[in-house]
């Protein structure tokens, strides 16, 4: 338990319904009460009170006539309120579209979420796309050039700490795992200004990413572009485009240096 959960101001049964909404995902898009027990660590009891509060207030809604459950378009609020009142994203985004149509290649703002970094700004290529990023979606800060650019930003004991409570898995062959190693790709990072990983989270992907940080240097996000082996090589990735990524990151930090880093953005508790 931590000690926000020891307060009296914490509301338990809130976060017990909020912990069934985020249950859901690409590998669960839905689940029975026994599911959602498992997923969530409720009892059967909590997840049916919050289950059915959840439908009366169209959060969630029966698959079909099974005992399954999925979530509905209204869970889209919480989400999209963000996305409508973040001042990153509005600050940002005149400077990352005009990187995508000058590159025409995929970008991306990302922010960090404990040790992920989560899309919540998105520009597509002007070609052929072949892997489908969504708004919202997570991914690993210690195996992602969004995420490595960002740890680079922050001190070496924070950068040092997120990594040691990173859960380090390989999704490809080319994934650097050891921590070590991956602090040593931190410190090219600093010294370069750019994050570049080839082929660490999806087979034939690379991505080139730089940081976005305030006036005292704190950081605050990453900006990334991701392109295809079919259509790049890393050396030209790393001579093309990296210029081109940390120029647009040192823009939007001139048009966001008043912002302060969210309290809640680099939660421990995942």
């Amino acid at each position: 338990m931590t000690d926000a959960e020891d307060s009296p101001l914490y509301v338990t049964a809130l976060a017990k319904g909020l912990s069934v909404l985020t249950a859901f995902g690409p590998s669960q898009p839905a689940m029975n009460l026994l599911e959602l027990a498992e997923a969530t660590g409720l009892n059967k009891s909590t997840i049916q009170r919050s289950v059915f509060t959840l439908e009366a207030m169209g959060y969630l809604a029966r698959e079909g006539n099974s005992k399954r459950y999925r979530l509905t378009v209204k869970s889209l609020e919480f989400g999209t309120g963000y996305l409508q009142t973040s001042e990153l994203i509005e600050r940002a985004s005149p400077y990352l579209h005009e990187l995508n149509r000058q590159c025409q290649e995929s970008c991306n703002l990302l922010e960090p979420s404990g040790t992920e970094m989560v899309y919540v700004s998105r520009f597509t290529s002007h070609k052929q796309i072949t892997i489908h990023v969504p708004i919202g979606h997570r991914l690993p800060m210690y195996c992602t050039a969004a995420g490595r650019a960002y740890l680079a930003a922050l001190p070496a004991e924070e950068a040092a700490e997120t990594v040691a409570q990173s859960r380090l898995i390989a999704f490809t062959p080319r994934t650097i795992v050891d921590p070590a190693q991956i602090l040593d790709t931190l410190g090219r990072t600093r010294r370069e200004g750019f994050a570049l990983v080839a082929e660490e989270i999806y087979v034939g992907d690379i991505a080139v990413g730089a940081c976005i940080v305030n006036a005292e240097g704190h950081p605050l996000g990453s900006i990334n572009i991701s392109v295809p082996f079919s259509r790049w090589r890393p050396e030209d990735v790393a001579s093309e485009l990296a210029p081109q990524v940390v120029n647009a990151a040192r823009a939007i930090s001139s048009a966001a240096k008043g912002l302060k880093p969210p309290g809640a953005a680099r939660s421990k508790s995942q």
